[in-house]
């Protein structure tokens, strides 16, 4: 729960409006309180609250009036209504006119407080969303709108046409590479960008902890369920569900999601009850789902019933002319939020960073600008300035080794190659060991600036003559 949570509370006893002041400013929230109906729009416009909480029954204007003027200032602002059980039903109406929850009275701290959270998330989402959708309407979100290879073009026009229809989207690809950001630009581009976009990472949860939080729970359904709860699924209603790494997901939940799919119903753990729902599902995986379906780890039906339209991103090793588009908007990024000037970067840095794989992706290329800005003196950015295993991959020690039958019998070049693998080895821990910085290297090897320099580019002249014989 964020300190900035701001949350108004409307109630005509003030007994009430001083427990729940202490409640939720005790757990950081905070609090503005209001015993007069009458200026509610006066003081909601001054604070500006995330989540609201009235009673259901005042004198002067009731619940149901505060909730309509509440929704005519700011549609996305979570009413949380508060009411005795004789009046529980005229807070289920206004659940149907707009309300986020309701409590009954008496109810206990822990329920306040899952309601309040769970507004206050609720917000953030809404509040998030729209800033996304800001940032496509301006061409700046990054990750989904840098770039030109013909790769990636082809996967951002396939989004931005399947984007305006309801159909489910598979997108497939390594870790890394975006799928969760483009997930957001379908969402974005959608009729159902007013909704919620609610992300669900299906690897990061125990299967029993995942079941709750998607399909929600009844009070008592099993140990810890202390108050009812909806779902993520219900959450998402209006807006789309992201389901990430679905291909963790184990076959029971599997059936459970078709179900969802196919019938448009949900129902929570512990109720007999079904819960109408109108979600547009994106997944996502690292997987192969078709070898998870020669197994039997995954549903066939599922696969087919999600794969609707696939969207496969490719590698950043696929789309290396991307690779400088997305490097200078997270210098510009990092620069920014660091309030540094953003750094040059050599033409002999920008070949290093093209010429590498990266296995991690964009991911990846985003940490280590990261690291680059933090770490910058002088407002450039050199080759020795790069992590070494960027500078020195594995593989290409590996191309220089000298061990098994990679080794030529030819003396002179046997010699020249065992020079070289050791020249790449001791660069690697000797640059480590000062964290790149090619003058203390320089002290500690005994050697001049110019030779370390000149070391690193020998090594990496003899790995572009090597890609350059692969080429041929």
């Amino acid at each position: 729960m964020s300190e900035e949570t701001r949350v108004l509370i409307l109630d005509d006893e003030p007994e009430m409006l001083e427990n729940l002041d202490r409640m939720l400013s005790g757990e950081g929230y905070s609090c503005w309180t209001l015993s007069d109906p009458e200026g509610f729009r006066e003081l909601r416009a001054r604070v500006d609250p995330d989540v609201l909480i009235t009673d259901l029954r005042m004198p002067g204007a009731d619940g149901m009036t505060i909730l309509a003027a509440a929704r005519a200032d700011d549609p996305s602002l979570p009413v949380i209504l508060i009411t005795g059980y004789g009046t529980v039903s005229s807070a289920v109406d206004a659940m149907h006119e707009g309300a986020f929850d309701y409590l009954t009275k008496p109810f206990t701290v822990d329920a306040l407080l899952v309601s309040v959270e769970r507004a206050a998330r609720h917000r953030r989402l809404v509040q998030e969303n729209r800033t996304l959708r800001e940032e496509v309407r301006r061409g700046s979100r990054t990750e989904t709108v840098i770039g030109s290879s013909p790769a990636f073009v082809r996967i951002l026009e396939r989004a931005q046409k399947v984007a305006p229809t309801d159909a489910t989207v598979l997108i497939t690809g390594e870790s890394g590479t975006g799928k969760e950001v483009l997930a957001r630009l379908v969402h974005d581009l959608s009729r159902r960008a007013e909704g919620r976009f609610v992300p669900v990472d299906c690897a990061a949860l125990p299967e029993g902890l995942l079941e709750s939080e998607l399909f929600g729970h009844e009070e008592g359904a099993f140990t810890g369920a202390v108050s009812r709860r909806d779902g993520l699924i219900v959450e998402a209603d209006g807006g789309t569900l992201f389901l990430d790494e679905i291909g963790d997901l184990s076959v029971p939940l599997q059936s459970k999601l078709l179900r969802v799919l196919e019938e448009r119903q949900v129902r929570r753990l512990g109720d007999s009850r079904l819960v109408d729902v109108d979600i547009r599902l994106v997944a996502a995986t690292n997987a192969n789902l078709k070898e998870t379906l020669r197994d039997g780890s995954f549903r066939e039906d599922l696969y087919y019933r999600l794969n609707v339209v696939g969207l496969e991103l490719p590698p950043l090793r696929a789309r290396r002319d991307d690779i400088p588009l997305l490097a200078g908007r997270f210098l510009e990024e990092f620069a920014a939020s660091t309030g540094k000037e953003v750094p040059e970067v050599s033409p002999e840095a920008w070949r290093v960073l093209e010429r590498y794989d990266w296995p991690g992706n964009i991911r990846q290329l985003r940490n280590v600008v990261h690291r680059l800005v933090a770490l910058d003196e002088d407002g450039l950015i050199a080759a020795g300035d790069l992590p070494t295993e960027i500078r020195f991959p594995a593989t290409d020690r590996a191309r220089l080794g000298v061990s098994g039958n990679g080794m030529s019998l030819d003396y002179e070049r046997a010699r020249e190659e065992a020079k070289l693998a050791f020249r790449a080895t001791y660069l690697e821990r000797l640059l480590d060991a000062h964290d790149g910085n090619i003058s203390q290297a320089a002290r500690t090897a005994g050697v001049s600036r110019r030779t370390i320099h000149r070391w690193i580019a020998d090594l990496e002249g003899r790995r572009e003559e090597e890609a350059g014989d692969e080429d041929e």
